[in-house]
């Protein structure tokens, strides 16, 4: 891959797309995967079920506009896979999810969005999102990762995983650094040398050494430059 409760109204539970009820009706006797989608833009809907259309061993029962309505009727579809939008009106993805799977426990869900936003994708994933998907992906990876979804595996965008690596990174690396580590590694960033931090904090150079011994240690840096580098990098310290 190279990148991937009961009683619904009619509206939520056959296509918004003219009478495609049959399709819908004769597909789903054969399917072996049954999918349901929710997307609040009817494009999106549409070239999923064009994309399902030409696969013999899965089919569309069921789309929605938005969460609620998705909440409301995939229960009584009993899908397989939802592929659930990440922005929606009313309730977004997360919480349709939050909402449907004590409803739908043997489903999957596969979460689509059209921005990589990695705190989004980091929330659906602890929401019970089986992968996270941009809209800009082929139809052939969205394929794979709804069968790959249905099997149980987790497949997402080598995007998704790098922002979610970044994220991460960013968010641990550091975070333990007290409020003196951190004018000391801004200062080593400066250029200063022990002596130079010493009297510039009016701290003894044994302090000093202290201290950076602790700054590598929390920084997972071997020298000096590597944590300075590595707190430039992720925004721990900003040079003026």
């Amino acid at each position: 891959m190279n990148t991937v409760i009961s009683n619904p109204s009619p509206a939520t539970t056959a296509p918004f797309f003219g009478n495609t009820g049959s399709w819908l009706e004769a597909g789903a006797k054969a399917a072996r995967l049954r999918v349901f989608v929710a997307d609040d833009h009817s494009i999106f809907r549409y070239g999923v079920m064009s994309v399902l259309s030409g696969e013999r061993n899965m089919v569309l029962v069921g789309e929605a506009a938005d969460g609620l309505e998705a909440v409301r009727a995939a229960p009584a579809l009993e899908p397989d896979v939802v592929v659930m939008d990440l922005d929606m009106p009313r309730l977004d993805g997360v919480g349709a999810i939050q909402a449907l799977r004590p409803l739908l426990p043997q489903a999957r869900f596969v979460m689509v969005s059209c921005t990589l936003d990695a705190p989004a994708a980091r929330r659906a994933l602890a929401a019970g999102a089986t992968s996270f998907l941009l809209k800009s992906s082929s139809p052939q990876e969205l394929l794979t990762v709804i069968q790959a979804a249905h099997r149980g595996h987790r497949m997402m965008a080598p995007e998704v995983m790098d922002a979610l690596a970044l994220e991460n990174e960013t968010t641990t690396l550091g975070a333990d650094l007290t409020q003196r580590e951190r004018e000391l590694i801004s200062l080593m960033a400066r250029g200063m040398g022990n002596r130079e931090i010493a009297e510039r904090l009016l701290i003894t150079m044994p302090t000093v050494k202290f201290h950076v011994t602790n700054i590598l240690s929390k920084m997972h840096a071997p020298n000096r430059t590597a944590a300075v580098l590595s707190a430039l990098r992720n925004h721990i310290v900003v040079l003026d």
